[in-house]
């Protein structure tokens, strides 16, 4: 990802216009009210260490956002604090040994598998296919678990596809976990990034009280990706261990940025609303203005802000379609490999953009495309 933004940087050194769809960074300002409680809390003197768990408040506020919006109400003692990439790793290496597997899907998030790539155990990919709409399927997950099996890692709404799975099957996914006394990540990190069909979590199911464990994140959500700030709901035993590892690699998320998490979590929640609509309208002009473009069909996601059009008919691998938007259009995008080898043939866009940047953009890439055609 950073090589094809350091290219398009040195373009723009170079005074070239480049259009920006390879980062999953909002382009809205973090809330105004959220600011104001960090800085609320720096000059009250809340710089000091805290409890490696998080504050309490914070994970008060968490155990009452979770009781909104999944509908139980965790123990305090299943909370836990940290930055949300974090729990990628830790949740990883408290369940997971050296030569151990954990399913995953493909495409998926690339830090799932950097973070298994430094533990020793082994991705078990699981295919989302187009003809699917991207989502996970509960069927080829139960087919891949074997003896070492000790993770099931399920992300909706997901990036990169932005798809997003039903209640149905996040309910069965669950039930596999059950069967087979699997450990559950369901990574929700844009759980309030959905668009015409609600968001579901298979940890009402034993509101993570034996195997499921939630990562969820004020990133994208509340525009908040450089606050580094998010939040695991797991078994007590396991955020006890969970405590142990942000206590020896991070001590613990400075107490200035939890008050930040409180208010955004507890005070007006009205960029959700906003932001999301801002979202939906420039997801149905994306998806319009790629489906124009020749050789190129994308379907509309549900969910986060990503769209992982079909780049095959082009002639062109995912990386050859990237390099040439690049070149030829000013349009940064990532191949769809750097998410998994079934990203092959696709590619990943982010509209956190504005819909202006967004059609002269995709308009100068369909007009190259239309000049190739022509060559």
């Amino acid at each position: 990802m950073f090589q094809f933004l350091a290219r398009a940087q040195e373009m723009e050194r170079a005074g070239k216009k480049v259009y920006h769809f390879e980062i999953g960074d909002p382009d809205f300002d973090t809330p105004h009210h959220v600011n104001e409680a960090a800085v609320a809390a720096i000059n009250r003197g809340e710089t000091h260490y805290v409890n490696s768990l998080g504050i309490r408040t914070l994970r008060e506020a968490i155990v009452g956002e979770t009781e909104k919006t999944l509908g139980f109400r965790p123990l305090l003692e299943q909370v836990v604090v940290a930055p949300a990439i974090s729990f990628i790793y830790f949740v990883t290496r408290c369940v997971a040994n050296p030569g151990d597997e954990v399913i995953v899907p493909d495409p998926g998030f690339a830090s799932y598998y950097s973070a298994f790539d430094f533990i020793g155990v082994k991705p078990v990919s699981v295919p989302l296919l187009e003809k699917n709409e991207f989502r996970m399927s509960p069927g080829d997950i139960e087919k891949r678990i074997t003896k070492k099996t000790k993770l099931i890692i399920i992300n909706s709404p997901q990036n990169p596809t932005g798809a997003v799975m039903t209640k149905e099957e996040l309910m069965e996914v669950g039930r596999i976990a059950e069967r087979h006394n699997i450990y559950l990540l369901t990574d929700e990190t844009y759980s309030k990034m959905v668009y015409d069909y609600p968001h579901y979590s298979p940890s009402v199911l034993d509101r993570c009280l034996e195997r499921t464990i939630i990562l969820n994140s004020f990133s994208k959500s509340y525009a908040m990706t450089g606050w580094r700030l998010g939040w695991a709901v797991a078994p007590p035993a396991m955020t006890e261990k969970l405590g142990l590892m942000i206590q020896t690699i991070i001590s613990a998320v400075p107490p200035f940025i939890q008050e930040a998490g409180i208010a955004a979590l507890t005070q007006d929640q009205s960029f959700i609303k906003t932001s999301v609509a801002e979202y939906r309208s420039r997801r149905d002009v994306i998806v319009q203005t790629l489906n124009d473009i020749p050789g190129v069909k994308c379907l509309k996601p549900e969910g986060a802000f990503y769209v992982f059009p079909n780049i095959a008919s082009t002639g062109m691998t995912s990386v050859e379609f990237s390099e040439f938007a690049l070149d030829k259009a000013g349009v940064v995008l990532l191949p769809g490999t750097m998410f998994g080898s079934y990203g092959e043939g696709y590619v990943r866009l982010v509209y956190a953009t504005g819909i202006a940047d967004i059609k002269e953009g995709l308009g100068r890439l369909s007009q190259a495309f239309k000049l190739r055609r022509r060559s």
